[in-house]
C-alpha cells in the first residue's frame, strides 16, 4: 500500500529534522568536505522532493513562497545529475528554504489532526 498524504507529510518533516540535526554545529566547509554527511543530506532532500510531488496542487497554490517546481527538480537533479551536485547549493537550500516548508507542512498536519 502506498504512503498516504499524511505519511508523506511526516516523511518531509522527518527529513527536514534530519537535515537540521546533521548540519547542527557544522560549517559550510565541514559539509563540503564530508562525503558521508553530503550523502545523508542529499538523501533527505530526495525524500522531501519525492514526497512533495504528492501534495495536492490546490494546497501548493496557497503557498507561493515555496518553490514547488524547484523542489521537484532538485530530486531529479540529485538522481540524474549527481555528478554535478554543488555543495553550496545544497547548503543554501538547507539554510534558507526548509523553514517555510516545515511551517507549511506542520499547518497541514495540525489541521488534519483536528478534524
Amino acid at each position: 500500500m502506498p504512503p498516504t498524504l499524511g505519511d508523506r507529510l511526516i516523511h518531509i518533516l522527518d527529513a527536514i529534522d534530519n537535515i537540521k540535526k546533521f548540519l547542527a554545529n557544522k560549517r559550510r566547509q565541514d559539509f563540503a568536505a564530508d562525503p558521508a554527511l553530503r550523502l545523508a543530506i542529499e538523501r533527505s532532500f530526495e525524500i522531501i522532493s519525492e514526497a512533495s510531488r504528492y501534495i495536492p496542487e490546490d494546497m501548493k497554490s496557497k503557498e507561493k513562497q515555496i518553490a514547488w517546481e524547484r523542489m521537484a527538480d532538485l530530486g531529479n537533479w540529485l538522481r540524474h545529475a549527481y555528478h554535478r551536485i554543488d555543495a553550496d547549493i545544497l547548503w543554501n537550500i538547507a539554510e534558507n528554504d526548509l523553514e517555510p516548508l516545515r511551517l507549511f507542512v506542520e499547518r497541514i498536519v495540525q489541521v488534519s489532526r483536528s478534524k
